[in-house]
Protein backbone atom coordinates (compact mmCIF):
# COMPACT_ATOMS: atom_id res chain seq x y z
CA UNK A 1 0.00 0.00 0.00
CA UNK A 2 1.41 3.68 -1.01
CA UNK A 3 2.02 6.11 1.77
CA UNK A 4 -0.49 8.71 0.76
CA UNK A 5 -3.12 6.23 0.70
CA UNK A 6 -2.32 5.14 4.10
CA UNK A 7 -1.82 8.44 5.53
CA UNK A 8 -5.84 9.33 3.83
CA UNK A 9 -6.86 6.06 5.93
CA UNK A 10 -4.93 7.35 8.94
CA UNK A 11 -6.56 10.07 8.74
CA UNK A 12 -10.16 8.99 8.10
CA UNK A 13 -10.59 11.31 4.97
CA UNK A 14 -13.65 11.14 2.89
CA UNK A 15 -13.89 14.15 0.82
CA UNK A 16 -10.22 14.58 0.46
CA UNK A 17 -7.14 12.85 -1.30
CA UNK A 18 -2.97 12.99 -0.08
CA UNK A 19 -1.89 13.76 -4.08
CA UNK A 20 1.48 13.62 -2.95
CA UNK A 21 4.40 13.35 -0.10
CA UNK A 22 7.89 15.02 -0.32
CA UNK A 23 10.56 15.61 1.78
CA UNK A 24 11.15 19.22 3.16
CA UNK A 25 13.56 20.02 6.35
CA UNK A 26 14.12 17.12 7.76
CA UNK A 27 10.21 16.53 7.47
CA UNK A 28 7.39 14.38 5.02
CA UNK A 29 5.15 16.93 3.45
CA UNK A 30 2.09 15.35 2.66
CA UNK A 31 0.09 17.63 -0.09
CA UNK A 32 -3.47 17.16 0.60
CA UNK A 33 -6.80 18.32 -2.21
CA UNK A 34 -10.22 18.10 -1.71
CA UNK A 35 -12.14 15.79 -4.16
CA UNK A 36 -14.50 16.97 -6.81
CA UNK A 37 -17.87 16.15 -6.17
CA UNK A 38 -17.97 16.21 -2.27
CA UNK A 39 -19.54 19.01 -0.63
CA UNK A 40 -17.42 20.64 2.06
CA UNK A 41 -18.61 21.22 5.53
CA UNK A 42 -18.82 24.82 7.55
CA UNK A 43 -15.83 25.14 9.83
CA UNK A 44 -18.19 26.40 12.75
CA UNK A 45 -21.42 24.56 12.77
CA UNK A 46 -19.94 21.33 10.57
CA UNK A 47 -23.24 21.87 8.03
CA UNK A 48 -22.84 20.80 4.64
CA UNK A 49 -22.33 23.51 2.59
CA UNK A 50 -22.64 23.76 -1.71
CA UNK A 51 -21.80 27.24 -2.09
CA UNK A 52 -18.02 28.36 -2.03
CA UNK A 53 -15.95 31.85 -2.09
CA UNK A 54 -12.80 30.82 -3.44
CA UNK A 55 -10.06 29.55 -0.92
CA UNK A 56 -7.44 30.87 2.05
CA UNK A 57 -3.93 30.98 1.84
CA UNK A 58 -1.81 27.74 2.18
CA UNK A 59 -1.85 25.69 5.75
CA UNK A 60 0.23 23.63 7.68
CA UNK A 61 -0.67 20.92 10.30
CA UNK A 62 1.44 18.77 12.31
CA UNK A 63 1.08 15.52 13.03
CA UNK A 64 2.80 12.23 14.64
CA UNK A 65 6.00 11.42 13.38
CA UNK A 66 6.49 8.36 11.05
CA UNK A 67 9.89 6.99 12.35
CA UNK A 68 12.43 9.99 12.46
CA UNK A 69 10.43 11.86 10.41
CA UNK A 70 7.67 14.91 11.25
CA UNK A 71 4.82 14.49 8.82
CA UNK A 72 2.70 17.82 8.01
CA UNK A 73 -0.08 18.02 6.29
CA UNK A 74 -0.56 20.96 3.62
CA UNK A 75 -3.69 22.01 2.30
CA UNK A 76 -5.24 25.49 1.00
CA UNK A 77 -8.56 25.91 2.55
CA UNK A 78 -12.04 26.96 0.92
CA UNK A 79 -13.79 29.54 2.08
CA UNK A 80 -17.51 28.24 2.21
CA UNK A 81 -20.88 30.49 2.34
CA UNK A 82 -22.91 28.86 5.00
CA UNK A 83 -27.02 30.09 5.41
CA UNK A 84 -26.81 30.07 9.33
CA UNK A 85 -22.99 31.29 9.75
CA UNK A 86 -22.03 33.10 6.94
CA UNK A 87 -18.92 33.35 5.20
CA UNK A 88 -16.53 30.67 6.59
CA UNK A 89 -13.04 28.71 6.19
CA UNK A 90 -14.49 25.12 5.76
CA UNK A 91 -13.79 22.24 8.44
CA UNK A 92 -11.24 19.90 7.71
CA UNK A 93 -11.35 16.71 9.73
CA UNK A 94 -8.10 15.92 10.22
CA UNK A 95 -7.71 18.83 12.89
CA UNK A 96 -10.17 21.19 15.39
CA UNK A 97 -11.35 24.86 14.49
CA UNK A 98 -8.07 27.57 14.79
CA UNK A 99 -5.77 24.16 15.48
CA UNK A 100 -2.14 23.60 13.61
CA UNK A 101 -1.72 20.19 14.86
CA UNK A 102 -3.93 17.33 14.07
CA UNK A 103 -6.82 15.53 16.39
CA UNK A 104 -3.71 12.63 16.77
CA UNK A 105 -1.08 14.44 17.63
CA UNK A 106 -3.13 16.81 20.54
CA UNK A 107 -4.68 13.77 21.79
CA UNK A 108 -1.53 12.30 22.41
CA UNK A 109 -0.21 15.56 23.70
CA UNK A 110 -2.62 15.68 26.29
CA UNK A 111 -2.21 12.04 27.68
CA UNK A 112 1.53 12.90 27.96
CA UNK A 113 0.84 16.42 29.50
CA UNK A 114 -0.74 14.29 32.73
CA UNK A 115 2.23 13.44 33.33
CA UNK A 116 5.20 15.87 33.22
CA UNK A 117 5.60 19.42 32.29
CA UNK A 118 4.85 21.15 29.10
CA UNK A 119 8.10 22.45 28.09
CA UNK A 120 8.75 18.55 28.52
CA UNK A 121 6.05 17.75 26.36
CA UNK A 122 6.94 20.55 23.57
CA UNK A 123 10.61 18.61 23.47
CA UNK A 124 9.67 15.32 22.78
CA UNK A 125 6.81 16.18 20.30
CA UNK A 126 8.97 18.90 18.34
CA UNK A 127 6.63 21.92 18.82
CA UNK A 128 6.48 25.08 20.74
CA UNK A 129 5.64 25.01 24.31
CA UNK A 130 3.00 28.00 23.25
CA UNK A 131 1.26 25.58 20.71
CA UNK A 132 1.49 22.59 23.65
CA UNK A 133 -0.56 25.23 25.73
CA UNK A 134 -3.22 26.07 23.15
CA UNK A 135 -4.19 22.07 22.53
CA UNK A 136 -4.68 21.87 26.48
CA UNK A 137 -6.69 25.12 26.69
CA UNK A 138 -8.93 23.73 23.58
CA UNK A 139 -8.54 19.29 25.31
CA UNK A 140 -10.09 20.68 28.58
CA UNK A 141 -12.60 23.00 27.10
CA UNK A 142 -13.65 19.66 25.29
CA UNK A 143 -13.59 18.08 28.07
CA UNK A 144 -15.07 20.33 30.46
CA UNK A 145 -17.96 20.80 28.14
CA UNK A 146 -18.50 16.92 27.71
CA UNK A 147 -18.02 15.26 31.40
CA UNK A 148 -21.04 14.24 33.36
CA UNK A 149 -22.50 16.21 35.56
CA UNK A 150 -24.01 13.93 38.10
CA UNK A 151 -25.31 14.67 40.97
CA UNK A 152 -23.46 16.05 43.83
CA UNK A 153 -24.06 14.78 47.18
CA UNK A 154 -21.07 15.56 49.87
CA UNK A 155 -18.41 17.83 48.79
CA UNK A 156 -15.43 19.21 50.21
CA UNK A 157 -14.36 23.02 49.85
CA UNK A 158 -10.46 23.82 50.35
CA UNK A 159 -8.10 26.37 49.72
CA UNK A 160 -4.70 25.90 47.76
CA UNK A 161 -1.70 28.28 47.62
CA UNK A 162 -1.10 29.46 44.35
CA UNK A 163 1.89 31.61 45.29
CA UNK A 164 3.75 33.79 47.79
CA UNK A 165 1.62 36.75 49.24
CA UNK A 166 -1.31 34.84 50.03
CA UNK A 167 -2.79 33.98 46.69
CA UNK A 168 -5.23 31.25 46.85
CA UNK A 169 -7.29 28.92 44.61
CA UNK A 170 -10.48 27.56 45.82
CA UNK A 171 -10.99 23.46 45.14
CA UNK A 172 -14.31 21.58 45.47
CA UNK A 173 -14.25 17.78 45.35
CA UNK A 174 -16.87 15.48 45.35
CA UNK A 175 -16.17 13.35 48.45
CA UNK A 176 -18.12 10.46 47.18
CA UNK A 177 -16.17 9.88 43.73
CA UNK A 178 -12.89 10.94 44.48
CA UNK A 179 -12.56 13.64 42.20
CA UNK A 180 -11.99 17.53 41.33
CA UNK A 181 -15.51 18.86 40.72
CA UNK A 182 -14.42 22.69 40.03
CA UNK A 183 -11.42 25.33 40.55
CA UNK A 184 -11.67 29.19 41.06
CA UNK A 185 -9.42 32.05 42.14
CA UNK A 186 -9.26 33.42 45.35
CA UNK A 187 -11.08 31.86 48.24
CA UNK A 188 -13.61 35.12 48.98
CA UNK A 189 -17.36 34.60 49.04
CA UNK A 190 -17.47 35.62 45.72
CA UNK A 191 -15.34 32.89 44.35
CA UNK A 192 -18.10 30.17 45.99
CA UNK A 193 -20.86 32.46 44.81
CA UNK A 194 -19.46 31.60 41.37
CA UNK A 195 -18.95 27.78 42.37
CA UNK A 196 -22.95 27.72 43.20
CA UNK A 197 -23.46 29.78 39.79
CA UNK A 198 -21.77 27.29 37.87
CA UNK A 199 -23.53 24.62 39.80
CA UNK A 200 -27.15 25.65 39.65
CA UNK A 201 -30.36 26.14 41.90
CA UNK A 202 -31.49 22.64 41.45
CA UNK A 203 -28.26 20.61 41.86
CA UNK A 204 -27.43 22.76 45.06
CA UNK A 205 -30.72 21.30 46.14
CA UNK A 206 -29.13 17.87 45.84
CA UNK A 207 -26.64 18.43 48.41
CA UNK A 208 -26.57 16.59 51.69
CA UNK A 209 -23.33 17.49 53.37
CA UNK A 210 -20.57 20.32 53.10
CA UNK A 211 -16.86 19.44 54.69
CA UNK A 212 -15.15 22.56 55.22
CA UNK A 213 -12.73 24.50 57.09
CA UNK A 214 -13.94 27.39 59.64
CA UNK A 215 -12.96 30.03 56.70
CA UNK A 216 -16.00 32.53 57.26
CA UNK A 217 -16.44 33.55 53.69
CA UNK A 218 -16.75 29.71 52.61
CA UNK A 219 -19.77 29.23 55.32
CA UNK A 220 -21.72 32.15 54.65
CA UNK A 221 -22.02 30.96 51.34
CA UNK A 222 -22.74 27.35 52.03
CA UNK A 223 -25.50 28.61 54.15
CA UNK A 224 -26.81 31.00 51.93
CA UNK A 225 -26.98 28.88 48.78
CA UNK A 226 -27.33 25.33 50.27
CA UNK A 227 -28.93 25.93 53.26
CA UNK A 228 -30.23 22.00 53.39
CA UNK A 229 -26.75 20.86 53.65
CA UNK A 230 -25.02 20.47 56.95
CA UNK A 231 -22.11 22.18 57.26
CA UNK A 232 -19.14 19.63 58.55
CA UNK A 233 -15.79 21.48 60.05
CA UNK A 234 -12.74 18.79 58.72
CA UNK A 235 -11.02 17.12 61.16
CA UNK A 236 -7.96 17.91 59.79
CA UNK A 237 -8.28 21.45 60.64
CA UNK A 238 -9.72 21.02 63.50
CA UNK A 239 -6.48 19.33 64.63
CA UNK A 240 -4.16 22.00 63.17
CA UNK A 241 -5.49 24.06 65.68
CA UNK A 242 -5.21 21.78 68.80
CA UNK A 243 -1.68 21.12 67.92
CA UNK A 244 -0.83 25.20 66.96
CA UNK A 245 -2.12 25.49 70.67
CA UNK A 246 0.06 22.84 72.14
CA UNK A 247 2.93 24.39 70.38
CA UNK A 248 1.77 27.63 71.66
CA UNK A 249 2.34 26.86 74.74
CA UNK A 250 5.77 25.17 74.81
CA UNK A 251 7.34 28.13 72.51
CA UNK A 252 6.12 30.59 75.85
CA UNK A 253 7.29 28.02 78.01
CA UNK A 254 10.45 27.83 76.42
CA UNK A 255 11.40 31.85 76.95
CA UNK A 256 10.81 31.28 80.29
CA UNK A 257 12.67 28.31 81.51
CA UNK A 258 16.40 28.40 81.84
CA UNK A 259 19.23 25.67 82.03
CA UNK A 260 18.62 22.42 82.59
CA UNK A 261 14.78 22.92 82.35
CA UNK A 262 15.02 24.57 79.30
CA UNK A 263 17.08 21.79 77.44
CA UNK A 264 14.26 19.51 78.70
CA UNK A 265 11.48 21.01 76.65
CA UNK A 266 13.77 22.59 73.93
CA UNK A 267 13.33 20.27 70.87
CA UNK A 268 10.39 18.21 71.47
CA UNK A 269 7.32 19.76 69.83
CA UNK A 270 6.70 16.95 67.37
CA UNK A 271 7.17 14.58 70.69
CA UNK A 272 4.27 16.58 71.79
CA UNK A 273 2.59 16.22 68.45
CA UNK A 274 2.62 13.24 67.24
CA UNK A 275 0.48 10.44 68.14
CA UNK A 276 1.51 8.50 70.97
CA UNK A 277 1.63 4.85 69.63
CA UNK A 278 4.08 6.48 66.62
CA UNK A 279 6.39 8.07 68.76
CA UNK A 280 10.53 6.33 69.01
CA UNK A 281 11.65 4.56 71.90
CA UNK A 282 14.07 7.99 71.97
CA UNK A 283 10.74 9.69 71.84
CA UNK A 284 8.44 7.89 74.24
CA UNK A 285 12.30 8.74 76.88
CA UNK A 286 11.68 12.61 76.32
CA UNK A 287 7.75 12.46 76.72
CA UNK A 288 8.42 10.36 80.03
CA UNK A 289 11.19 13.17 81.45
CA UNK A 290 8.75 15.83 80.48
CA UNK A 291 5.30 14.11 82.53
CA UNK A 292 7.34 13.69 85.40
CA UNK A 293 8.48 17.89 85.48
CA UNK A 294 4.87 18.30 85.72
CA UNK A 295 5.15 21.53 83.74
CA UNK A 296 2.01 23.47 82.45
CA UNK A 297 2.89 21.98 78.91
CA UNK A 298 1.92 18.71 80.53
CA UNK A 299 -1.41 20.35 81.40
CA UNK A 300 -1.15 21.15 77.50
CA UNK A 301 -0.20 17.59 76.29
CA UNK A 302 -3.02 15.66 78.08
CA UNK A 303 -5.73 18.74 77.12
CA UNK A 304 -4.64 17.32 73.70
CA UNK A 305 -4.88 13.85 73.64
CA UNK A 306 -7.97 14.07 75.73
CA UNK A 307 -9.43 16.15 73.31
CA UNK A 308 -8.64 13.77 70.31
CA UNK A 309 -10.73 11.09 72.20
CA UNK A 310 -13.72 12.78 70.87
CA UNK A 311 -13.03 11.58 67.33
CA UNK A 312 -13.87 7.71 68.45
CA UNK A 313 -17.65 8.76 69.68
CA UNK A 314 -20.55 7.39 67.47
CA UNK A 315 -22.76 9.04 69.56
CA UNK A 316 -24.05 12.74 69.03
CA UNK A 317 -25.10 12.74 72.81
CA UNK A 318 -21.80 11.02 74.27
CA UNK A 319 -19.62 12.87 71.74
CA UNK A 320 -21.50 15.96 72.87
CA UNK A 321 -20.91 14.84 76.88
CA UNK A 322 -17.18 14.91 76.34
CA UNK A 323 -16.85 17.91 74.67
CA UNK A 324 -18.57 20.04 77.48
CA UNK A 325 -15.90 18.60 79.66
CA UNK A 326 -13.36 18.96 78.03
CA UNK A 327 -14.41 22.83 77.41
CA UNK A 328 -14.97 23.37 80.89
CA UNK A 329 -11.23 21.51 81.57
CA UNK A 330 -9.15 23.85 78.82
CA UNK A 331 -11.54 27.13 79.64
CA UNK A 332 -10.10 26.50 83.43
CA UNK A 333 -6.48 25.28 82.10
CA UNK A 334 -4.62 28.62 82.61
CA UNK A 335 -3.14 28.14 79.63
CA UNK A 336 -3.79 31.27 77.19
CA UNK A 337 -4.09 29.07 73.40
CA UNK A 338 -6.31 26.61 75.00
CA UNK A 339 -8.85 29.18 76.15
CA UNK A 340 -8.96 30.91 72.67
CA UNK A 341 -9.39 27.46 71.06
CA UNK A 342 -12.17 26.38 74.00
CA UNK A 343 -13.78 29.68 72.22
CA UNK A 344 -13.40 28.42 68.76
CA UNK A 345 -14.84 25.37 69.75
CA UNK A 346 -17.58 26.71 71.13
CA UNK A 347 -18.19 29.22 68.66
CA UNK A 348 -18.78 26.13 65.69
CA UNK A 349 -19.93 23.03 67.90
CA UNK A 350 -22.50 22.11 65.83
CA UNK A 351 -20.30 21.77 62.84
CA UNK A 352 -17.84 19.68 64.73
CA UNK A 353 -20.78 17.18 66.23
CA UNK A 354 -21.61 16.77 63.03
CA UNK A 355 -18.59 14.57 62.36
CA UNK A 356 -20.30 11.80 64.63
CA UNK A 357 -23.44 11.35 62.53
CA UNK A 358 -21.23 12.01 58.88
CA UNK A 359 -17.89 11.23 59.31
CA UNK A 360 -16.36 12.70 56.83
CA UNK A 361 -13.38 14.65 56.09
CA UNK A 362 -11.60 17.17 53.49
CA UNK A 363 -8.46 13.97 53.82
CA UNK A 364 -8.75 13.16 50.16
CA UNK A 365 -9.11 16.80 49.18
CA UNK A 366 -5.91 17.53 51.15
CA UNK A 367 -4.13 14.50 48.68
CA UNK A 368 -5.62 16.36 45.83
CA UNK A 369 -4.00 19.48 46.88
CA UNK A 370 -0.69 18.09 46.96
CA UNK A 371 -0.88 17.07 43.56
CA UNK A 372 -2.29 20.02 42.81
CA UNK A 373 1.16 21.67 44.06
CA UNK A 374 2.93 19.29 41.88
CA UNK A 375 1.28 19.93 39.29
CA UNK A 376 2.97 23.58 39.72
CA UNK A 377 6.02 22.56 41.10
CA UNK A 378 7.05 20.29 37.79
CA UNK A 379 6.26 23.10 35.74
CA UNK A 380 8.67 25.86 37.61
CA UNK A 381 5.04 27.57 38.10
CA UNK A 382 2.53 29.23 35.72
CA UNK A 383 2.29 32.82 34.25
CA UNK A 384 -0.98 33.15 35.31
CA UNK A 385 -4.15 31.37 37.44
CA UNK A 386 -6.13 30.65 33.99
CA UNK A 387 -3.39 28.44 32.75
CA UNK A 388 -2.75 26.97 36.13
CA UNK A 389 -6.65 25.89 36.82
CA UNK A 390 -6.52 24.78 32.89
CA UNK A 391 -3.29 21.97 33.86
CA UNK A 392 -4.99 21.54 37.18
CA UNK A 393 -8.26 20.12 35.55
CA UNK A 394 -6.13 18.57 32.94
CA UNK A 395 -4.15 16.49 35.82
CA UNK A 396 -6.79 16.32 38.55
CA UNK A 397 -10.79 16.00 37.19
CA UNK A 398 -10.52 13.10 34.86
CA UNK A 399 -11.47 14.92 32.05
CA UNK A 400 -12.65 12.97 28.88
CA UNK A 401 -10.40 13.13 26.39
CA UNK A 402 -11.24 13.80 22.25
CA UNK A 403 -10.59 11.19 20.20
CA UNK A 404 -7.69 10.77 18.14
Amino acid sequence: MRLEQCIRRWLGLEAHRVVAIREQDEALVAEIEAVAGRLPRCGQCGRKVRRTKGRTRRRLWRDLKIRTKALVLAYTPRRVVCPDCGVRVEQVPWAARWARVTKTLARAVAVLARQTDLTTVAGHYGINWKTVAGVLRRVVAWGLARRRRRPLHLIGIDEVSRKKGHRYLTTVYDLERGELVWIGKDRTTETLRAFFDWLGPRRSRTLQAVSLDMWAPYLTVVRERAPQATACYDRFHVVRHLNAAVDAVRRSLVRTLAGPEKRLVKGTRFVLLKNPWNLTPKQRRSLNALVRSNSPLVRAYYLKEDFQRFWDYLREGSAAQHLKQWLWWASHSRLEPFKAFARMIRDHLDGILAWTRLRISNGALEGMNNKVKLVSHRSYGFRNDDRYMEAVYHNCAHLPLPEG
